[in-house]
């Protein structure tokens, strides 16, 4: 595995693991400035965005797990074909379970860090 695997995949980890902490400034730093993320139905959006929804979901705890598929790396870019499971459980509410595929496209910036620059998600509410 190379230095770059390995930081593509400890990114993964990174985001995962923020996500469940709530630790919104550290995704956001996982993130391009230029990022756009995609989702079913909906337009395109940025950082921002992804920001004010999450500022939303304070009250939401959320545990995911990644399968990554396929990753191939051409220098300082990346695709990510992975298999995501995620549960969004909101204080004193039932919990929602999403899963589903994304495709993530990677750019190693100036500062030699690994970051996600567009992200397709297709997950999709799992029926009970």
């Amino acid at each position: 595995m190379t230095d770059d695997e390995k930081a593509i995949r400890a990114l993964v980890e990174a985001w995962m693991a923020c996500s469940k902490a709530g630790d919104l400034s550290a995704v956001l730093d996982l993130m391009t400035d230029d990022v756009i993320f995609m989702t079913p139905g909906g337009k395109p959006f940025g950082k921002e965005a992804f920001a004010a929804a999450s500022e939303n979901m304070k009250n939401v705890a959320i545990e995911a797990r990644s399968d990554i598929q396929e990753l191939c790396i051409f220098g300082d870019w990346a695709y990510m074909r992975s298999y995501m499971e995620m549960t969004a459980t909101p204080l004193g509410g039932a919990p929602v379970r999403r899963s589903g595929h994304t495709l993530t496209i990677l750019r190693k910036e100036a500062d030699g860090k690994w970051r996600l620059a567009r992200d397709a998600n297709l997950l999709a509410t799992e029926k009970s």
